[in-house]
């Protein structure tokens, strides 16, 4: 039987949250507004399903290029190339960098 190749297909580890941590994220992270130019983390949250990047941008950084609705559109950098990827607040953590 061929395998299945589903969006969230490898991520047994990656899409799993700590026991402890189970569970709904913090609203206040759903209501944080970015401004355009703000380098920002892609840590994608598995309790969310909508507005989730795909997993290979997990632990990316990258820059706020345009708000979207209630999502972002962000600059990443894969491989060699700058990707723009569209997430929700859920998924992104501001650099303190």
């Amino acid at each position: 039987m061929q395998k299945s190749e589903g969006f969230r297909s490898k991520t047994r580890y990656k899409l799993q949250k700590h026991p402890r941590q189970r569970g709904l994220f913090p609203l206040t992270r759903a209501l944080r507004v970015y401004k355009v130019g703000e380098t920002v983390h892609v840590v994608l949250d598995p309790s969310v399903q909508k507005g989730m990047p795909h997993p290979k941008f997990h632990g990316k950084t990258g820059k706020i290029v345009a708000q979207r609705g209630s999502s972002y559109l962000v600059k990443v950098k894969d491989g060699g190339k700058y990707k723009d990827i569209i997430a929700r607040p859920q998924h992104l953590r501001e650099s303190k960098a």
